[in-house]
């Protein structure tokens, strides 16, 4: 009687002391700070307009976290899948788009990165080369190893200050 006793109060004592440690080792492993910098943030954004130049969707998605929001550019509709996003990709892929930043602004925090400024991207429309002046905004997140674009936003420049 005294044993049953004696584990009916040491097994909860036991199974909360484990789901404490586990809990800890988690949050030890999301405190990991990665921090980044400038020069990386850019060759994010170089690996990105790299990908576009492939013309391969897929390749463009592979830089976007599985929950990332695309705010794009020629279309109306936020994308929030990866299928939405390589949608997207498909279409905007047809017009050989090069980006190219004009003016950046970077910032760098643990496991976080932003780079948001104006970029022109070189398009063919009609089969000649257009320059589309454009904001953008780019967060990454550092995700499983790898850093990934978990929103993006993009917009023409307005014609007027």
């Amino acid at each position: 009687m005294k044993i049953k006793t004696l584990a009916l109060v040491v097994a909860p004592i036991w199974i909360i002391s484990l789901s404490t440690l586990v809990i800890a080792q988690q949050q030890t492993k999301q405190e990991q700070c990665v921090k980044t910098s400038k020069t990386e943030v850019e060759q994010l954004f170089e690996r990105w307009n790299q990908s576009l130049q492939t013309g391969d969707p897929n390749n463009v998605v592979k830089n976007y976290a599985k929950n990332a929001i695309l705010l794009p550019t020629v279309s109306k509709k936020p994308r929030t899948t990866p299928a939405e996003i390589r949608e997207y990709f498909v279409h905007f892929l047809e017009k050989q788009p090069v980006g190219k930043i004009v003016q950046s602004y970077i910032r760098v925090g643990c496991n976080f990165a932003s780079n948001n400024g104006l970029y022109t991207f070189t398009i063919l429309n009609n089969e000649q080369k257009k320059q589309v002046p454009a904001r953008y905004s780019f967060e990454y997140q550092y995700i499983n190893g790898q850093w990934l674009i978990v929103a993006h936003h993009s917009s023409k420049l307005p014609q007027e200050d």
